[in-house]
Parts: C-alpha cells; structure tokens; sequence
C-alpha cells in the first residue's frame, strides 16, 4: 500500500472499531475498506504495535480498540503506520556556483519543518472521538 494510503486506513480502521464497539476480523474491516485483508492485517499490527488495538487469533478472533476513542489521537494513528520522511528534496545536490542552488534546500527543509509541525499540532488535537462524532452527524 502506498505511504500516503496508509494514515487515512488507519482512521478508517479506528473508526470503525470504535463505532462497532466490539472485536471485529480483518475481513469484515477490509470489507469496509474495500481493500484485501492482509492490508489491514498490516495497519492492525501496526495500531497494535503502537497500543492502539488487541487483537487476537483463532477462530473467534478479531480486534478491538485498546484505548477509548476520546483517548486516541489523529497523531497516535499518524505515528503508528507512517514512518519518519524526510522532505522530498532534489535527487541531484544542486549546483553550488547558483544562488539559488547553493540554499534552496535548507530554505525547503525550514519550509517543511513549519509545516509537518502545523499538521502535528492538528492531529494532535483531534480524537478519534471527533472522527466518529462527525460519521454519526454525517449519517444522519
């Protein structure tokens, strides 16, 4: 699955076991999902990893939340399933004669920096417990 894919599954998993309020199987939230079941076996283990979810095996197995919805953030999930990036940067060092060459990208690295942290401060302020309210309004 691609990098960018894997937060919002992660949300869409979440929420989902938050709502359901009882352990599901990675089938029946691939259903959701609409996505093989080995993708959310690896966003599963992934949240679990984290102590976000239990989940467990066996023929009466499934996954529920470890925590409420209040106490889990956008940002636990983010940090769950997307490793640290550096900001994508030039594939060739730039010409260093330039004037533009020889700073652009420590200008850029200063320019994501601010931005990865405003998107941070967001996540961490919303819960899963928005997420799921603003299902359940937009429901109906």
């Amino acid at each position: 699955m691609a990098r960018n894919c894997r937060f919002a599954v992660a949300v869409h998993v979440a929420a989902l076991l938050a709502m359901e309020e009882q352990s599901r199987t990675s089938e029946w939230i691939a259903g959701s999902v609409n996505t093989n079941p080995v993708v959310v076996r690896r966003i599963l283990s992934a949240l679990a990893k984290a102590g976000l979810v239990i989940s467990t095996r066996g023929i009466n197995g499934g996954s529920t939340l470890a925590k409420s919805p209040e106490r889990i953030t956008l940002l636990d999930l983010h940090r769950a399933v997307d490793e640290e990036e550096t900001p994508a940067l030039h594939n060739q060092p730039p010409n260093p004669a330039c004037p533009v060459g020889r700073n652009i990208q420590s200008v850029l690295v200063r320019v994501m920096d601010r931005a990865e942290a405003a998107k941070e401060a967001v996540l961490a302020t919303t819960t899963l417990a928005d997420v799921t309210g603003a299902l359940r309004a937009a429901t109906g």
